[in-house]
């Protein structure tokens, strides 16, 4: 499995930004499609965005399509997650994710490797 460590998270005020990393370790990074997940307090973790593992497919989730950007660099092994247009709702823990050969799933169970979350905290 592939290691994988979030960072950038933070408290933003309603309308900012922030760019979440997910730096990957352990294998073959290019070999796996990423995902980016989120949970919010007592609610169920849910899909955000994905990229496959060519970089070519990218998803979102309806409610950041638009704001959010999933990005990748195979040379540093990290995955990002761009978040502008911040809203309260967008508060949660966010969690990278990795399948091997993934083309940009939106399950969780897809996924084979996790990490341990990084904080968003959007105020209003």
């Amino acid at each position: 499995q592939v290691q994988l460590v979030e960072s950038g998270g933070g408290l933003v005020q309603t309308g900012g930004s922030l760019r979440l990393f997910c730096a990957a370790s352990g294998r073959t990074f290019s070999n796996y499609g990423m995902g980016w997940f989120r949970q919010a307090p007592g609610k169920e973790r849910e899909f955000v965005a994905a990229i496959s593992w060519r970089g070519v497919t990218t998803r979102y989730t309806d409610s950041v399509k638009g704001r959010f950007t999933i990005s990748r660099d195979n040379a540093k092994n990290t995955v990002y997650l761009q978040m502008n247009s911040l809203k309260p709702e967008d508060t949660a823990i966010y969690y990278c994710a990795a399948k091997s050969w993934g083309l940009g799933q939106e399950t969780a169970a897809a996924y084979d490797s996790w990490g341990q979350g990084t904080q968003v905290t959007v105020s209003s």
